[in-house]
């Protein structure tokens, strides 16, 4: 170990001296050089983050997730139910922007199977999330009502969502049947169960690895409002082809 340290010395003064006869001309513009080179990667690295086109569809099996991705991207649901197992991804102007004059920039849109077992794989895409879409069923929201806020609580305290401040959409879909629930009553049941978890979750926050954040003001009645990231509530019929709401929070996150 001492053979190792005085040779790193020795290589030290050795490199000093090469220091000193070097013309100071020389040395100013390899200074230049490094500080410019250093420049250059930080904004090639600001611009790829102001980029990002990726929108993650989510939620909980049978919202409707596959059935919004086709009629965002073909402008038809294509069938009427759709159940995936597995990512279903694709890179595409919105259909509804085909016939407009001026150019809009393609989105990468990611529907990420809602089975328990299936959810890990989510963590793959949001790093490069530039928005969540999370779907809830409106008309079969209350069996599921416990389920989805789970299952949003540990999006909306990730890590990765949390730091970049990832916009998230809580998107209630089927809204044109006529027993589905409105978004404002489906907003308060989300918030009063988060409420609910931060108890739970909060107590074995620090035994919990995969979630680094807890949700809400301490002592105070959990709303949306109160998280780190824009947190908003809209409308849509996927087999309708009522997205007109889910299509404005896109072109939000991801500019024409």
């Amino acid at each position: 170990m001492e053979q190792w340290l005085q040779h790193f010395k020795e290589l030290a003064h050795q490199f000093e001296q090469w220091i000193h006869e070097q013309p100071k001309e020389q040395l100013y513009a390899a200074i230049v050089v490094v500080v410019l080179t250093f420049l250059i990667f930080i904004i090639y690295r600001m611009l790829n983050h102001g980029q990002r086109n990726t929108i993650v569809l989510t939620g909980l099996s049978g919202g409707g997730k596959t059935i919004l991705f086709y009629q965002l991207r073909d402008g038809t649901p294509h069938q009427g139910t759709v159940t995936s197992m597995e990512p279903n991804s694709g890179t595409f102007v919105l259909h509804s922007e085909l016939e407009k004059k001026g150019k809009f920039k393609p989105i990468h849109l990611v529907d990420v199977p809602g089975h328990s077992r299936l959810r890990p794989i989510l963590d793959d895409f949001l790093a490069q999330a530039a928005g969540i879409i999370f779907v809830v069923d409106a008309v079969e929201f209350l069996p599921n009502c416990r389920a989805a806020a789970e299952y949003l609580y540990d999006i909306l305290t990730k890590s990765t969502v949390v730091k970049r401040k990832v916009p998230v959409l809580i998107l209630c879909n089927k809204t044109d049947k006529i027993t589905a629930h409105s978004k404002e009553f489906i907003r308060k049941q989300l918030e009063k169960e988060i409420d609910k978890l931060r108890t739970t979750r909060t107590a074995v926050s620090s035994a919990d690895v995969t979630n680094e954040y807890t949700l809400g003001v301490p002592s105070e009645v959990f709303t949306f409002s109160q998280c780190h990231n824009k947190v908003a509530v809209a409308d849509a019929s996927g087999l309708a082809g009522e997205v007109s709401q889910v299509e404005q929070f896109i072109r939000e996150q991801v500019k024409p």
